[in-house]
C-alpha cells in the first residue's frame, strides 16, 4: 500500500473531469475498537482556496489522480469533529514513543492499508529511507531499501506501538496506557533524555504518580527539578511521598529554599519527617544518602516472628537483604541476612543468627567512605549510626557508588538487592 507522501501533490478532479485541485491534507479518526486511525476525509487547495471532501465522495485515492463521485458544485463540505486530526499538520515530522523499541523518534512517513473498503493508518514510517520519500527521491529511496532492507524494515512501526507526543499541539493520538506504564522505568528515563524539557514535563504529566517517580528516579536531580518546574506543589508533593526518602531529598535540595519549604509542608508528616532528617546533613554524606526504611528487630524475637515482621512492613522498605538487631534505645547490636534468616528453624533467636560485629558508618563519613567499605567488605547495604550506635539508616550499594562513578555505568549494575 501506498505511503502519504506518496498521495499528497496529486491533482483531484470531479465526475466530470474538471480539475478541483490539489491534494495537500488527510484527516483521520478512530472508529469503534480498531486501533488504527480511518481516513475520513481530504483537503483540496487551488490557489488561496480550500475545500473539505468527505472520503465517502472519493471514487479513486491510490492512484496519480485523485476523482471524485461527485460534480464539484454538487460536492457538501465536510465538517470536521472534534476527534479528527490531520496527518500532514498533526502526526507527519512530530516525535513518536516506540513503545515496541523503546526509543524516541520521528515520524517522517506514514503507511495506508485498504480494509473492508475503508483506508487505515497501518504503519509509521521512521527510517531514512521514508524521509527521502517525503524529499521526492523516489529512486534513491528505492535503491537504498534494496542494499538495507534491514534498517528499512526496522524504521517501520506498527501505528499501535507508538504514542504520538502532542507537544503545543491540541490533539494526542489514542494508544493504551499501559504501553507506556508496563516499561521500566530506566526505559522510561531513558526516553525523556530524548525528549526536550517541555516535552519530557508534557510526558511526565501522563504518568500516574508511582510510575512517575519511579521514573523520577532514575534521573538526575538536576534534570528532576528542571522537569517538575511546571507541576504544582500539590502534585510535586504527592510524588516526593511515592519517591525513596534520599531520592526526595536529592531532589528537593535542587529546588529554591521556599519552594523545597513549601513542598516539605505539604507532604505527610512522617515523609516530610523522614526528608527532612536527611537535609540536616550534608549532601555527600553518609546522612545525606542513606534511606531510613530498612527492618530493625529486638534479639529475642524468633525466626518466625521476624517473617512475620517483614510481611507486615516490608512493602515500605527499599531493601530487604539485611535485618538489624537493635536494643530498646535503639542501638546497633548485630545483623543477620534474609538468606539466613529463611534457612534458620522457626524457633530460632534472633540472638543466635545475628552477626555482633557490624560493619557500620557514622552519619558524617563521607560518600567515598562508604562506598570503600561496601566493597572492602562485598556488601549490599551499610547501617549509619550516630556516637552512640544507635542506628539512623542505611546507605545502598548504588547510592554509595552514585557520583563516585559514572551514572551511566551505574546503571547497568545488576541491581540484585531489590
Amino acid at each position: 500500500m501506498p505511503f502519504i507522501s506518496q498521495l499528497i501533490g496529486h491533482p483531484v478532479a470531479d465526475l466530470d473531469g474538471e480539475p478541483v485541485g490539489t491534494l495537500t491534507e488527510l484527516l483521520a479518526r478512530y472508529e469503534g475498537h480498531i486501533p488504527h486511525p480511518k481516513i475520513v476525509a481530504l483537503e483540496v487547495k487551488k490557489g488561496k482556496r480550500s475545500l473539505m471532501v468527505a472520503i465517502d465522495d472519493v471514487t479513486v485515492l491510490i492512484a496519480p489522480a485523485v476523482s471524485l463521485k461527485k460534480k464539484q458544485q454538487e460536492i457538501v463540505p465536510y465538517e470536521t469533529c472534534p476527534d479528527d486530526f490531520y496527518l500532514v499538520r498533526d502526526v507527519l515530522d512530530k516525535q513518536i514513543i516506540d513503545t515496541d523499541g523503546v526509543r524516541v523518534v520521528r515520524v517522517n512517513d506514514l503507511e495506508l492499508m485498504r480494509v473492508d473498503g475503508g483506508i487505515f493508518i497501518a504503519n509509521v514510517d521512521v527510517s531514512g529511507v521514508g524521509l527521502m520519500r517525503r524529499l521526492g527521491l523516489g529512486t534513491l529511496s528505492r535503491r537504498f531499501a534494496a542494499r538495507s532492507p534491514r534498517d528499512t524494515l526496522h524504521g517501520i512501526i506498527s501505528w499501535d506501538d507508538v504514542e504520538l507526543i502532542a507537544g503545543d499541539q491540541p490533539m494526542r493520538l489514542k494508544v493504551p496506557g499501559e504501553k507506556i506504564v508496563d516499561l521500566h522505568p530506566a526505559d522510561l528515563a531513558e526516553i525523556l533524555s530524548d525528549l526536550s524539557r517541555q516535552e519530557g514535563r508534557d510526558f511526565l504529566e501522563s504518568l500516574d504518580l508511582e510510575t512517575l517517580a519511579d521514573t523520577l528516579e532514575e534521573v538526575e536531580p538536576d534534570f528532576q527539578a528542571s522537569l517538575i518546574e511546571g507541576m504544582s506543589n500539590e502534585r510535586v508533593a504527592d510524588v516526593l511521598e511515592e519517591m525513596e526518602p534520599d531520592e526526595a531529598a536529592d531532589l528537593l535540595a535542587e529546588l529554591p529554599e521556599d519552594r523545597s519549604q513549601e513542598l516539605l509542608d505539604l507532604m505527610e508528616a512522617d515523609e516530610a519527617e523522614d526528608v527532612r532528617k536527611l537535609l540536616a546533613h550534608p549532601e555527600d554524606s553518609a546522612g545525606g544518602i542513606m534511606t531510613t526504611g530498612y527492618i530493625a528487630v529486638p534479639p529475642h524475637l524468633t525466626a518466625e516472628s521476624v517473617m512475620q515482621v517483614l510481611r507486615e512492613q516490608g512493602e515500605d522498605v527499599e531493601l530487604i537483604f539485611y535485618i538489624y538487631v537493635t536494643d530498646v534505645e535503639n542501638h546497633l547490636v548485630g545483623v543477620f541476612s534474609l538468606r539466613e534468616l529463611v534457612l534458620a528453624k522457626p524457633d530460632t533467636p534472633v540472638f543466635e543468627l545475628m552477626e555482633k560485629r557490624v560493619v557500620m558508618v557514622g552519619l558524617e563519613n563521607s560518600q567515598a567512605e562508604c562506598a570503600q567499605l561496601i566493597a572492602k567488605y562485598d556488601l549490599i547495604a551499610i547501617p549509619v549510626v550516630d556516637g552512640e550506635k544507635r542506628i539512623h539508616g542505611i546507605v545502598t550499594a548504588d547510592d554509595a557508588l552514585d557520583k563516585i562513578i559514572p551514572t551511566a555505568w551505574k546503571k547497568r549494575l545488576p541491581r540484585l538487592y531489590h
